[in-house]
């Protein structure tokens, strides 16, 4: 009987449990299982609008890229497989780093809370080492249109901003 008790134990709370990234990332490891059923489904499936991401190559020069997400969250799993296919359209090869948040947006150095992060994904945009502007949850349009009025200087609100 105790076999069975410590068993059951060992089953549910294995399955109760998902582990979770956190911290620093490598987009390879988005793209292997269990990250990758969502990734890939979600890159595949996003189509970039031409138009929008033709203007966003001249754009993208000397911009550094960082991400912050949670493996857990819906939105992250939308939206930064998306991310990614827009910059694998424009041959982006600039920096860009993915932070891995728990459910409580905190990292294990702090990151998220230097950097002010209070809903996931949050895309910042840096020149020259500094913060030109974010897209915060969800775009306010579509990813390229926001990010084409970050990059070009235009006036841009994400959707937590007053």
């Amino acid at each position: 009987m105790r076999r069975l008790v410590i068993f059951l134990f060992v089953i549910i709370c294995g399955c109760s449990t998902s582990q979770e990234l956190l911290g620093p990332i490598e987009l390879n490891q988005l793209k292997q299982p269990p990250y990758s059923e969502w990734f890939t489904t979600e890159y595949d499936n996003y189509k970039p609008f031409v138009k929008t991401t033709d203007q966003l190559k001249g754009l993208l020069q000397d911009v550094e890229i960082k991400i912050f997400m949670g493996t857990w969250c819906s939105d992250s799993q939308m939206q930064v497989p998306a991310f990614f296919r827009i910059l694998g359209t424009i041959d982006f090869n600039g920096e860009v780093s993915i932070i891995a948040v728990d459910k409580e947006k905190k990292t294990p150095s702090g990151s998220a809370a230097k950097s002010k992060i209070t809903h996931v994904p949050t895309f910042i945009f840096y020149k020259n080492g500094e913060e030109i502007n974010r897209i915060v949850e969800s775009p306010v349009d579509f990813l390229e249109d926001d990010m084409r009025a970050i990059l070009s200087g235009a006036v841009y609100k994400h959707i937590y901003q007053d």
